[in-house]
Formats: structure tokens, C-alpha cells, sequence
């Protein structure tokens, strides 16, 4: 029998869904609208439908499969209760049981697994990816938000309540930028994507550079995709962008490091494609905040994770995670 699980990425805008073997091997995906009006009900029993029709378009392909489980990444999930609580990006409010509604869909199945998303990309480096093997390592996902996972002894922190690994979150400027959760001074409020496009406002604003790639850009229209052409072609304003964006990010891993001592931080997001130019600020500046008996022992990695799938694959990586328990 060929052992395959499913993972589901629920955005706020559409839910992937993917089926995925052992190997973290893509055999099937698609994707359904992630609703804005309705109960979670609907749309679970929808979200079933569509999984059945993955599952049945795989076992038509090779009727020797066997799903281990559903493993889902959720904005605000507790992996304890298996619930998404109060996630601002969907429609519903509130706190959903959502584990146990995929469950009245699929109750043959032992395995259903939810957690958020960084933390589903966190399992998938460690069960596909460049960490498998590692016992201590670091995840931090770059994109919209600043996500991370902490890997411990080989666990995965969840802390008290379920919630722990908020490193983006973490307080970086006191009384600094107001960030997407509402507080001041967040890393993320400096390192996400948008937070790069504010770093450029800024810069130019400062040095009233008329003459940088991005000065003719609308604050809409600025995105860290043309920040990196500006840099490559050697803009002072978009360089200086990476300078700051690693340097904070730097100094935000070094906090991590001394919390959790791991052997690697992984890097995944569309920044990672900066390469040296956000790789080289991050880690100097690392190095330059790490105590003496850490220093030159942490590597900084980019995640061996396809961009394109690792949403899913590191869903469908949570079942792994639980039976390997």
C-alpha cells in the first residue's frame, strides 16, 4: 500500500488542498474559495467534498493508497483543542471546532491535525526538508506576516495554550510601527513584506532621493518584488532596505537563539530570494547580538520547501508528525 496524507491550507481568500505521500511528493491539488459569508459548517462539508474528489482521483490512479490523516495550517489554530479562534482573516468569528466538524466528515480517520500555518511549514521542513534529522532547529516564514516555529528535543513548542512561537511578534522597537495585530513596534511591523515597503517610504523620505528606482512608486504599487530589481541594479534606497531588513531580523534571531539554542534557523518566504542580499545582513548582525558561547555554532538556511506547495506539503506533514510520535 502506498501511504499518502492530506493537507489543507486555509487562507483568507482560498483553501489549497493537496494529496501528499511519504516522500512530500505532490500527487494531487486543488483549491476551493475560502467563503465569506456562511457557517463553518458549510463550509466544512464543503472542504470534505473537495477532498473526496482528491482522494478519489489518486486511488484512481493507483487504487493501492492508504490516507493516514487530514492535517490542516490555519490562521489562529490551537493544536490542543483543534480549533481556529478568532482569526480576523475569516469569517468566522469567534471559536470553531473545527477538528472535530472535519471529524463528523471523516470519521474513519484517527489522524486530523490542526495548527497554523508557520507552524505546518515548521513540521514540513523537519519531516521533508533541510531539517529532517535536526532535533533544535528554528523556522521563520517571511511573507504578508512574520510566522515561526520552534523545534525543541525534536517537539514542536506549543507552549501552555497552543499559541507559543509568536517570534514575530516579538518587541523590536518600543513605541515603533503599529503593526497588523494593532500593538507598536512589532519584528513584524519591519520585516514582513509590507513592512520592507514601509522601510522604503522611509529611506526615501530621508535622504530625498528623487533619483532611486522606487521614487516614482505609489505606496499601492511598491511591492519587495521591485524593491529587489532596485537593489540588483545597485539602488541605494532598495539596498539599504535589505540592510535594515536583515539587520532587525538578525537581531530578532539572536533573541530565538538565546531562548532555544538550535542547531539551524530555516528561512522560507518570498524575501528569501533576496539570496546574499538579506542572507549576508541577517547573519552579521546575528552574530554581531549572539552571547559568546553561541557564537559561529547557528546556521542560517533558506527552506528546502517548494514555495509553490509547501503550504500543503506542510500540512499534510502534521500527520507524519503525529504518527512519528
Amino acid at each position: 500500500m502506498k501511504k499518502v496524507s492530506v493537507g489543507v491550507d486555509i487562507g483568507g481568500t482560498n483553501t489549497a488542498i493537496g494529496i501528499v505521500d511519504e516522500s512530500g511528493k505532490v500527487l494531487a491539488k486543488d483549491s476551493i474559495p475560502t467563503p465569506d459569508k456562511g457557517s463553518a459548517k458549510e463550509y466544512v462539508a464543503k472542504l470534505a467534498k473537495a477532498i473526496h474528489i482528491q482522494i478519489n482521483h489518486v486511488k484512481g490512479v493507483n487504487d493501492q493508497i492508504e490516507i493516514l490523516g487530514i492535517g490542516v495550517g490555519a490562521p489562529n489554530a490551537n493544536y490542543y483543542r483543534g480549533t481556529i479562534e478568532h482569526a480576523p482573516n475569516l469569517v468566522f468569528k469567534g471559536i470553531i471546532p473545527f477538528v472535530d466538524l472535519l471529524k463528523e466528515e471523516f470519521p474513519e480517520l484517527e489522524n486530523i491535525v490542526l495548527t497554523n500555518d508557520a507552524n505546518a511549514a515548521t513540521i514540513g521542513e523537519m519531516v521533508y526538508g533541510g531539517a529532517k534529522g535536526m532535533k533544535n532547529f528554528v523556522m521563520y516564514t517571511l511573507g504578508t506576516g512574520v510566522g515561526s516555529g520552534l523545534v525543541v528535543n525534536g517537539e514542536l513548542v506549543y507552549g501552555a495554550d497552543g499559541f507559543a512561537g509568536e517570534c514575530g511578534h516579538a518587541a523590536l522597537i518600543p513605541n515603533g510601527r503599529v503593526c497588523g495585530c494593532g500593538a507598536k513596534g512589532h519584528l513584524e511591523a519591519y520585516t514582513s513584506a509590507p513592512g520592507m515597503k514601509r522601510t522604503a517610504f522611509e529611506l526615501l523620505a530621508h535622504y530625498n532621493a528623487t533619483d532611486s528606482l522606487l521614487a516614482d512608486k505609489s505606496f499601492k504599487e511598491l511591492n519587495s518584488k521591485m524593491i529587489y530589481d532596485a537593489a540588483k541594479a545597485g539602488d541605494k534606497v532598495a539596498s539599504e532596505v535589505f540592510e535594515q531588513t536583515g539587520a532587525y531580523l538578525g537581531q530578532a534571531i539572536a533573541d530565538t537563539v538565546h531562548h532555544t539554542s538550535p542547531e539551524a534557523v530555516f528561512l522560507f518566504g518570498g524575501p528569501t530570494a533576496a539570496g546574499d542580499l538579506i542572507f549576508n545582513p541577517i547573519i552579521e548582525n546575528l552574530e554581531k547580538h549572539l552571547l559568546p558561547i553561541f557564537k559561529g555554532k547557528v546556521k542560517v538556511l533558506k527552506s528546502s520547501l517548494d514555495s509553490g506547495d509547501a503550504a500543503i506539503v506542510g500540512a499534510s506533514a502534521l500527520v507524519y508528525g503525529e504518527l512519528n510520535k
